[in-house]
């Protein structure tokens, strides 16, 4: 099997996918693996290089769909774009920005499952870099060491800024807090839905895109559904 580098640099340089075309793939859903796909050289430039770069390219993108940037309302949009990028919707592409996580002991010897439900996120598809808005139920079981609550919706909210395929989400979620928390028992249900679905293309404005991982102990039939009645 192709390396996902190598699938995704054949779609990019030669147009093609498994003997397809990009025309061919069309708005299909493509999935590369687990890892955000970024270039060895991701972080050579500073944040600072980076807005000024991007917004100098926004800005020959305004002009060849012919806004004119010498209007007041729009001659700061290129920066005001760029900042959104690096410090704000893709903050999460720099691992410098991941948050700090403090693992506690669990004095409470509380055993069952730790459910934090509902929490709301922003992300973008990275087909189309229109916005994807879900929110995450995250459930673990301790293995003898806690985090703070607050730290599972900061570990959501971090991998969600940044080009996102909603699988790749979910499982960038569900193996962090696997590693963090020193256990498999982790479970991490998404529902979102994908302005790229309800704004263009097809424009599907009901419908909404469920994703699950079930590690360990939730991986049965008894504790998802269990799992399934709290989130409900």
């Amino acid at each position: 099997m192709k390396h996902p580098e190598t699938l995704l640099n054949t779609l990019l340089d030669k147009n093609s996918l498994n003997g397809f075309s990009i025309e061919e793939v069309g708005d299909d859903h493509l999935y590369t693996g687990i890892e955000t796909p970024m270039k060895k050289d991701a972080f050579l430039m500073s944040n600072e290089e980076k807005k000024e770069k991007i917004a100098s390219l926004f800005s020959q993108i305004m002009d060849v769909m012919g806004l004119d940037l010498n209007d007041d309302s729009l001659k700061g949009t290129p920066k005001r774009v760029a900042k959104m990028y690096i410090d704000e919707i893709f903050s999460g592409l720099n691992p410098e920005n991941k948050p700090k996580i403090a693992l506690f002991d669990n004095k409470y010897q509380y055993n069952q499952m730790l459910v934090e439900k509902d929490i709301q996120f922003y992300s973008n598809c990275e087909h189309h870099f229109v916005p994807i808005i879900g929110k995450a139920h995250v459930a673990y079981i301790s293995s003898g060491k806690v985090i703070g609550l607050s730290k599972l919706n900061r570990i959501v909210q971090y991998y969600a800024k940044r080009p996102q395929v909603q699988e790749r989400l979910t499982n960038q979620i569900a193996r962090d807090l696997q590693t963090i928390l020193e256990t498999e028992n982790v479970a991490v249900i998404i529902e979102a839905k994908h302005l790229c679905v309800s704004s263009r293309g097809v424009k599907d404005d009901s419908s909404s895109t469920i994703t699950c991982f079930y590690g360990g102990e939730f991986n049965t039939k008894e504790k998802i559904r269990e799992l399934q009645n709290y989130i409900k």
